[in-house]
């Protein structure tokens, strides 16, 4: 059975999420019974096998202005699909995934589910 993980949305910080197209009852993580890892976040989509997850973390204590909306980081050029500024699961790639951000790919992508501990711990 697939598993998915909603976003855990601060709703102070809606006017930076919303303007991706963010919905909150169809957006989040998918683990699909095909082994397929899916993340929607509005107009942004990112997929890859499971078995490209090389693994994923609990990370903490975001600057809202930095944690909210889709985002590429200039520094990794990892991606964050972002509703808070609290905590999110960082799952990191094997093979770098493309999205419409970077064609080259991305080697992690932080996810700010409500359920961290269930997605850091997700099965590959």
């Amino acid at each position: 059975m697939a598993e998915f993980f909603s976003f855990a949305v601060d709703k102070r910080l809606a006017p930076f999420y919303l303007p991706f197209g963010f919905r909150p009852g169809r957006d989040g993580v998918t683990l699909t019974d095909d082994g397929t890892f899916l993340a929607r976040f509005g107009f942004f989509r990112l997929e890859t096998p499971l078995g490209n997850i090389d693994e994923a973390h609990v990370t903490r204590g975001y600057r809202w202005w930095t944690a909210a909306g889709a985002r590429l980081s200039l520094a990794d050029k990892g991606l964050t699909f972002g509703t808070n500024g609290s905590a999110g699961v960082c799952v990191h790639f094997r093979e770098p995934v493309p999205s419409p951000l970077r064609r080259k790919g991305h080697p992690a992508l932080t996810v700010t589910v409500a359920d961290l501990d269930g997605l850091a711990t997700l099965r590959r």
